[in-house]
Parts: C-alpha cells; sequence; structure tokens
C-alpha cells in the first residue's frame, strides 16, 4: 500500500542522498555500551533501565544488594569454603564412540554433498541448455529477447502480451476448466456477487462477501493458475477479482449499513482474508537486489504495509520503512551507491581488525553509515508514524539457545533501529554482536534489555513467516530471497507465475520429466544429509556458532522472488557497488519481480478495497464524534500542545523525533489479535505499571484531569483534537480500558426485569447477517476511535504483574472472558 505523507516541502534526489543523520552523542553511547560486559549492567541495574524493559523486575537501587548467606551452620557468614567438586560419572564407551566417529562420518556426508552437490549444478546446466535450444531460436527467441530487454514494466507487459499471443496462450485464459481451482464455485460467486450487486441487496451482498473473502479461496491464488502464461491468469478469475471489488466498494459506499455494521464486516474480512508482506532476506553484497525489488513494487504502487528484512535485507527494509513513497522515488536510483560505503575499508585493516577483535568489520563505524537509511536515530514506533509502514528486523541473541526476535513497533517500539541492523548484520567473524540501543522521552539513548547481545536473525529464521502472522495476520508473505546458498537451489519444474516452461507451449516439465525428476531428487538428498548432520550434532560450532540450522530453514513464501546472479557476484560478495553496478542490480531486481506482479497485484486489490473500507468508517466515526462534541460544548479547552509541522519550532528534544503521517492521524493500524492486546495492555504487552526510574519528562495526573496515571503514557500520544473531544465529554478517550480509579456508573433502580431483559438480550436477534451484537457497546466506542499507539514493549512478562480480574478476552473485549493464548 502506499507510504503515508504529510506533503512536505519536495527535496530533489541530490538533497535527499546528502543528508547527514549521524548523532555524535548517540553514537558515542553505543560505542560505550559496547565497551562494558554484560557483568556491568548487573551491578548497575538503573543504568539500562531507565524506563526498564516493561514486564521485567526492576529495583529502586543503583546498585545490586550483595547477598549474605553461610555455607552451612558452622561455616561463618562471609567466610569463603572451598568444596571438593564431584566428579560427574559418564558413560566413557559412549563418549569414546562419539569422540572416534564424528570426524570420518562427518567428512564422509560432506564428501557425498559435495558429490551430489556437482552432479546437481551438471543437471542444471543441462536443463538450461536444453531450453536455450528450444525457446531462444527464431520468432520465439526474437519475442523473448524483447521481454527479458524490457526497461519499465509497460514495455514488459506489452512484450508479455505479444508473446502469449504468438504462443496462443491466450486460448488457455478464456477456458474456464482447470484442475487447479473450484472453477464452478468461483463462477456461482462471481453471478451473485454481480447479480445482488446490480439489485442493491446489500445485506445479500455482506453474506456472500463474508463467505468468499478468504486467503486462497477456492484456490484462486495458485501459482499453478499464473505459470501457464507469461501476464494474467483465467479469465473468470480476473472477472471475479473485478466482481469483488465492485462489490466491496459498493458496501463502502453504500448508506443502507450503519458505521457499527460497516465496521464489524470490513474487520471481519481484514482477518480472514488477512494482509501481504514484503519479506527481504539477507545475503550480504546480494542484498543491494532487494532494491530493484522494492523498486518495482513501488513504481507499481503494490508496496506492503509490512515490510521485514534480516542483514542485508534489513537495510533496504529500513530504507522503505522510513522515507514517504515521494522520497523513494527520488532516492531509489543508481547514485545512492554514494552512501552505501560499509567495505571502503582497506584488506590491510580488515586483516589487523579480525586478530584483534575477531570481526571483519567495527560496530561503532557501521553505525555511522546506518544512520543515513535509517535517518537519523529514528525508532520502529517513529518509523511507523511517518510512514504508515510496519518495519520488522529480525534478531537472535548472543546465547544460542535463545529464541528468536522480531523487533517491530509492538515489541520493541523505543529501539533505535540501526543498532536492530547492526545486530541483525552481525554473523561471527563479519561483525561481533552488539547491544540494541533505546531511545528516551529525553532524546538520549541507553541500552536495551540490561545491555544483552544480539546477532545475525538469520542464522536461525531469515524469512519469519509465524512471527509476521502472529502479529500483523501476514497470510500472503512476498519473500525476495537473495542468499548466496539457497537461491541457486530454486528451480520451480512445473514453471512459476510469469514464467511458463520454455518448451512444450508451456506445458510439461522443465527439460524433461527424468532431469527435473532428477534434480527434485538431489535437491531433498542434499536436506536429509544436512538434518543428519544437525540432529547427531556432528557439526562443532565455529565461531561460537552453531551452523546446521542455515540450510534447513525455510525461504520461500507464497510468492518467491530470487535474481539471476552471476559468477563475479560471488567474488564481490563482501564489496560495495558502484553507480554503475548498483543500476545493474536495480534493473535485475526489477525484471524479476515484475513478472509476479500480476499475481501480487490480483490479491492487493482485495487487500485495498478492505483498507479504504475501514479508513472510510474511521473517518465517519470521528466525524460523529466531532459533531456530538460540539453540540455538547461551544468553547472547547485545549488539552496538549499540538504538534507543529514547522521544524523551526521545535525543540531540540523534538528535533529526532518524526512527525506524524498527516494532520495528526495515527496511521490505521493492521488491527490484528497481537494489535488488540498490545492496545489493551495485556499480560503480552505490559506497559501501563510505572517505573521508579522514570523520565522526568513524564506526564504528570493532573496535567490530564479525569485521566490515571496509568494511562498518562497513551494520553501524550493521542491527537490533540480527539483529546479536545474527550475533555468537553468529561471522560477519557474512548479506546483507553476502564480504569479502577473512574467509578463505574450504575443503572437505574427504577429499571426493571423486563427492560434490563430488552437491554441485554432483544438487541442480540437483529434482522440480518452483519446485525448480531458483536460486543458491548463500550466496544462500539472503542473501535469507533483509532487504537493509541504506545512506546514501551516487554520481553517477557510474568503471571504475578496480572491480576486475573483485569484480564480481557482479545477476540471480543469481554472483561472476565477467558484469556486468548497467542
Amino acid at each position: 500500500m502506499p507510504g503515508r505523507s504529510r506533503k512536505p516541502e519536495e527535496l530533489s534526489s541530490e538533497v535527499l542522498l546528502s543528508q547527514n543523520f549521524i548523532n555524535n552523542s548517540h553514537i558515542q553511547a553505543f560505542a560505550h555500551a559496547l565497551r562494558l560486559d554484560e557483568a556491568f549492567f548487573d551491578n548497575h541495574a538503573g543504568y539500562a533501565s531507565s524506563p526498564p524493559v516493561p514486564g521485567t523486575p526492576g529495583s529502586s537501587h543503583s546498585n545490586r544488594i550483595r547477598k549474605v548467606s553461610a555455607l552451612s551452620d558452622f561455616a561463618p557468614v562471609n567466610v569463603k569454603v572451598t568444596r571438593r567438586k564431584r566428579r560427574l560419572k559418564h558413560d566413557k564407551r559412549n563418549d569414546y564412540l562419539f569422540i572416534l566417529l564424528r570426524w570420518p562420518l562427518l567428512c564422509f556426508i560432506f564428501l557425498f554433498i559435495m558429490a551430489e552437490f556437482g552432479l546437481y549444478v551438471f543437471i542444471r546446466q543441462l536443463v538450461n541448455t536444453k531450453e536455450w535450444f528450444t525457446a531462444w531460436r527464431g520468432e520465439k527467441g526474437r519475442l523473448r529477447k524483447r521481454l527479458r530487454g524490457a526497461k519499465t514494466y509497460e514495455e514488459w507487459k506489452d512484450a508479455a502480451t505479444t508473446l502469449d499471443r504468438f504462443l496462443q496462450f491466450e486460448e488457455w485464459k478464456k477456458v474456464d476448466e482447470d484442475p487447479f481451482y473450484d472453477w464452478m464455485l468461483v463462477r456461482k460467486v462471481k453471478r451473485s456477487l454481480k447479480a445482488l450487486r446490480e439489485k442493491e441487496d446489500v445485506r445479500g451482498c455482506l453474506g456472500v462477501l463474508e463467505t468468499c473473502i478468504r486467503a486462497n479461496f477456492a484456490a484462486v491464488e495458485s501459482s499453478r493458475l499464473y505459470s501457464e502464461t507469461f501476464l494474467g491468469t483465467k479469465d473468470l478469475i480476473e472477472s471475479y477479482n473485478d466482481e469483488l471489488e465492485r462489490s466491496l466498494e459498493f458496501i463502502r459506499n453504500t448508506p443502507e449499513l450503519t458505521i457499527d455494521e460497516k465496521r464489524r464486516f470490513f474487520k471481519s474480512a481484514n482477518t480472514n482474508l488477512g494482509i501481504s508482506a514484503l519479506c527481504l532476506s539477507g545475503g550480504a553484497s546480494f542484498g543491494y537486489y532487494h532494491v530493484g525489488v522494492v523498486k518495482a513494487f513501488l513504481d507499481a504502487g503494490l508496496l506492503p504495509r509490512v515490510i521485514t528484512g534480516t542483514s542485508a535485507g534489513g537495510l533496504v527494509a529500513a530504507l522503505a520503512c522510513t522515507r514517504t513513497d515521494e522520497e523513494l522515488k527520488r532516492m531509489l536510483i543508481p547514485e545512492l551507491a554514494r552512501n552505501i560505503t560499509a567495505c571502503e575499508e582497506p584488506l590491510s585493516v580488515w586483516f589487523k581488525r579480525f586478530w584483534t577483535t575477531g570481526a571483519r568489520f567495527d560496530s561503532v563505524e557501521w553505525a555511522k553509515k546506518c544512520t543515513f537509511f535509517t535517518r537519523g536515530s529514528m525508532t520502529f514506533r517513529e518509523a511507523y508514524l511517518r510512514t504508515g509502514r510496519i518495519l520488522n528486523i529480525s534478531v537472535i541473541p548472543a546465547d544460542q539457545h535463545s529464541p528468536t526476535k522480531l523487533l517491530n513497533y509492538m515489541t520493541a517500539p523505543d529501539t533505535v533501529i540501526w543498532s536492530a541492523l547492526l545486530a541483525s548484520a552481525a554473523v561471527p567473524g563479519i561483525l561481533n554482536p552488539v547491544v540494541l540501543m533505546q531511545k528516551l522521552k529525553d532524546g538520549n539513548i541507553v541500552p536495551w534489555s540490561w545491555g544483552s547481545r544480539f546477532k545475525d536473525g538469520s542464522l536461525r529464521v531469515d524469512i519469519p513467516v509465524q512471527a509476521l502472522n502472529l502479529y500483523f495476520n501476514v497470510t500472503h508473505p512476498v519473500v525476495s530471497q537473495v542468499n548466496p546458498h539457497v537461491h541457486l537451489f530454486f528451480f520451480a519444474p512445473r514453471g512459476s507465475a510469469g514464467k511458463p516452461v520454455a518448451h512444450r507451449k508451456g506445458k510439461g516439465w522443465r527439460g524433461n520429466f527424468l532431469l527435473s525428476a532428477a534434480e527434485q531428487w538431489l535437491k531433498h538428498e542434499l536436506t536429509k544429509n544436512f538434518k543428519v548432520i544437525r540432529d547427531l550434532e556432528l557439526l562443532p560450532q565455529l565461531l561460537g556458532q552453531d551452523w546446521s540450522s542455515v540450510f534447513l530453514q525455510r525461504f520461500d513464501g507464497a510468492v518467491t522472488i530470487w535474481p539471476k546472479t552471476r559468477f563475479w557476484d560471488w567474488i564481490r560478495i563482501l564489496t560495495d557497488p558502484d553507480e554503475k553496478e548498483l543500476e545493474r542490480m536495480i534493473w535485475v531486481g526489477q525484471s524479476v519481480t515484475w513478472p509476479k506482479l500480476h499475481m501480487i497485484e490480483n490479491r492487493t486489490r482485495i487487500e485495498k478495497q478492505i483498507l479504504l473500507g475501514r479508513q472510510a468508517v474511521r473517518r465517519s466515526a470521528q466525524n460523529k464524534s466531532r459533531t456530538s462534541s460540539r453540540s455538547a460544548s461551544h468553547e472547547p479547552r485545549p488539552m496538549l500542545q499540538k504538534i507543529t509541522n514547522d521544524p523551526t519550532k521545535l525543540t531540540p528534544a523534538l528535533m529526532t523525533l518524526s512527525p506524524p503521517a498527516s494532520d495528526f492521524e495515527h496511521p490505521l493500524s493492521v488491527d490484528t489479535d497481537a494489535e488488540a492486546a498490545f492496545a489493551r495492555n495485556s499480560r503480552f504487552f505490559k506497559r501501563g505499571r510505572s517505573s521508579k526510574n522514570v523520565s522526568p519528562h513524564r506526564l504528570e495526573d493532573r496535567d490530564v484531569p479525569g485521566i490515571s496515571r496509568r494511562h498518562s503514557r497513551l494520553v501524550e500520544l493521542k491527537p490533540s483534537a480527539e483529546l479536545e473531544e474527550h475533555q468537553q465529554n468529561g471522560k477519557r478517550p474512548a479506546t483507553v480500558p476502564s480504569s479502577p480509579r473512574i467509578p463505574k456508573q450504575e443503572p437505574p433502580q427504577s429499571a426493571g426485569f423486563f427492560s434490563r431483559f430488552r437491554a441485554n438480550s432483544l438487541s442480540k436477534f437483529s434482522v440480518g447477517p452483519f446485525s448480531y451484537d458483536h460486543a458491548a457497546s463500550s466496544r462500539k466506542e472503542r473501535d469507533a476511535t483509532p487504537p493509541p499507539e504506545y512506546t514501551w514493549s516487554s520481553e517477557s512478562s510474568s503471571e504475578e504483574d496480572f491480576p486475573w480480574g483485569d484480564r480481557v478476552n482479545i477476540s471480543n473485549g469481554s472483561p472476565g472472558s477467558p484469556i486468548f493464548d497467542i
């Protein structure tokens, strides 16, 4: 989806590429944190906990209290008593067998792997040779060269249409029947939607939409339906998507439905369908192919709201999530190579540093170079508010047994992005594990999570599909895979989206069945051998890291894009590209993305209509709230000073913060259960408890009458226009859960049994498929206003911090219901 912008003064590409965002005080704080070991944070708990990570135990003392204990009743206190260590009994026969057989078995398996890999490369070359003879000769070869040489997406679509027409692929599009999707069901749904929409039957159209808006409904999103042609798919699927788009627009604009009915419908549709996400893998200098992928999405207006990156992919993801669409269009050019200087030092400096520190690159120098891509010391939450895009960076703690962490505006809102990028690029031997930095309210940065060290997340989870589905309901991940040890094994024996098989008019197998079967068998054999090495623990730890999981992850998605690399790319794997080389990599990234765009576009069209519906409901609810507030009071009192758009009027502490996206309006959330738990102070994202060492600039309760201290942080983040409305009404914002300090209004004593029965029961039996009572009236008020944005996160939570009486059901928001276990 397009990024959000305030329509600032347009800057030229030269100005955007020459901006300097280095904050020397932040770099010095980061360098100081790297020099400290973790034992320092044990003895100085207050240093890295101001404010502390919520949900974790804090202390009011600056130094840890020394324990006073005795080893026994006869040993004096504080006197060191030595004990003789007991020798652990081991089965020496098992140890000896493992020691004797480990290395011979490991060498034998690796020899077998090398032989299989050599045979695999030979088979791939046979397939390429056969396809060259059958596809790149005559008129078909000329049209293919025109397709490959396209410079823009429009040129590529024109060449693809001509090639489909020449190869008679258009005939396949006109036939509805196909075994790879339920064509009869799709035809029935399409006819029903069209008939109901033309009759203006709103309720009937709602019922059909509720049934068919699902992820991969009737298998219409199957890649096999897009691998038979160079552009497009079945005409039935195209017309079905068109009718689905028109029906959603009809529901959005109809006046027959109330705001609550529309809100419930679009929320349900958003949950059932899910959203798309762009996942950028790691891969050292191969990662600059991602620039072309992002540019292709941006030019087509299909850049998703959720973007994740690891290692080199995280650098490009940060660039995309900290700039608006207008800025990206001016920055994704070959001149961007002037700011890519990570590997500019000579080899002599690298060797000396590696000999002394064990790493090839310096973390502090890389921090300075990353600030351009992250727009200074911007945090995850600030980037989300500025562009509306959700940045995700995958990291893992230095401890080999700790789980992977996905950093975003919910799990680490105040974490500085460039520190997360350094951690995500900290491959052993390349960059040492680093400390994540957290920005305070006064603009200073301190170590996050008590100074724990983090490193590259691609060592375990290169594409965090499960975490993305948990946090943001991502059901359609689009993966740009450039890892050098992975993308060579993407083969697509039956063709891929926009790339049908080169012979037999797009039918059959690549090469032939025997070559494709051999390719698949060898690939599975390689995977099996790596699993044997991992399960038997044969591979030793190199540079303190277990590398057995590097080859056994999930590297693909619903749509997978992989570039065509050259042998020279392997030689320059740790080399910065110049302008000419980056121009080539951008074009290659675009050319491999164009065949997938039509498949992604069909999915994105539906997501966009749902998003437009949610935005329309949000605006209608805000207008209704403003109208009611104005009628209640004609003299509103401002509660907080509005954020100014004039940079000259900002205080020095606010100069580092990015302004909101537009006119005090926060970006629309993805509206998932995880975000609902985050917004409602759930046990999974506990932020409400005050700390002994909170920032002195925190808003006090007396500044905002009627709002408890627990929610004072939320008030700072609310748009001032909405705060004025709630001040006029004499109540807190509707999105804040009820505070125990606010007396609960009891029903009138005169209300009888039948009146209570009507209020609580009869409203649930309204007519219409979407007229049921989804929640209480307080729930409706909460949904009518945008959810607040919080800035504190937690790595862990404990049962003691959350009384059972305060828990809510995340699925329906009713107090006292069983909690939803994420």
